[in-house]
């Protein structure tokens, strides 16, 4: 067994590493259901001539798909999130809240869980993030326009997005 924490959540976990399938990059935290990537040593070592200089990774460690960041305002520090494949729920850090993004953020006009971004692989083998308001009290502004009630946008390379009064930036 080893232990491993989740970078998303940070939530601990046990994992028996000899259940793990070959060929596996990643599987789910059981907490936040986000990617928690798997990196394999080569066969060649034996264990009793391994050492740091000598670790070869198998797999590449799956690297995000953007990031947003948070604007330091009066409210909010600035925070920094990278984004991964799949539905991402953002919104004011609270224990009530049940959003993978949690904002830390005395602007008590965001929702808990005010917006969705899904990301899902493109034909091309790039990523497209899809925003939508997530029935937030305040609504969304994307760009200067508020977002109407089920409709969806796909992000772009530094759109600002307004959630209450605290204003994210989308970067590729």
């Amino acid at each position: 067994m080893i232990s491993v924490k989740c970078p998303h959540c940070h939530v601990g976990l046990k994992v028996d590493e000899g259940k793990i399938p070959p060929g596996i990059t990643s599987f789910k935290c059981p907490k936040c259901k986000r990617p928690i990537p798997v990196s394999y040593l080569s066969q060649e070592n034996s264990r009793n001539d391994l050492n740091d200089s000598e670790t070869v990774l198998v797999q590449p460690v799956k690297n995000s798909t953007g990031k947003l960041t948070v604007i330091a305002d009066e409210d909010t520090q600035e925070q920094v999130f990278l984004l991964y494949e799949g539905v991402i729920i953002v919104g004011r850090k609270s224990n009530a809240s049940k959003a993978t993004i949690g904002i830390m953020t005395a602007d008590r006009s965001m929702s808990r869980e005010h917006i969705r971004i899904e990301i899902k692989k493109d034909p091309k083998g790039g990523y497209k993030h899809y925003l939508s308001d997530n029935n937030s009290k305040n609504h969304t502004l994307y760009n200067s326009n508020y977002l109407e009630n089920g409709e969806v946008v796909v992000l772009n390379n530094n759109d600002e997005i307004i959630i209450g009064r605290t204003v994210l930036r989308f970067n590729e």
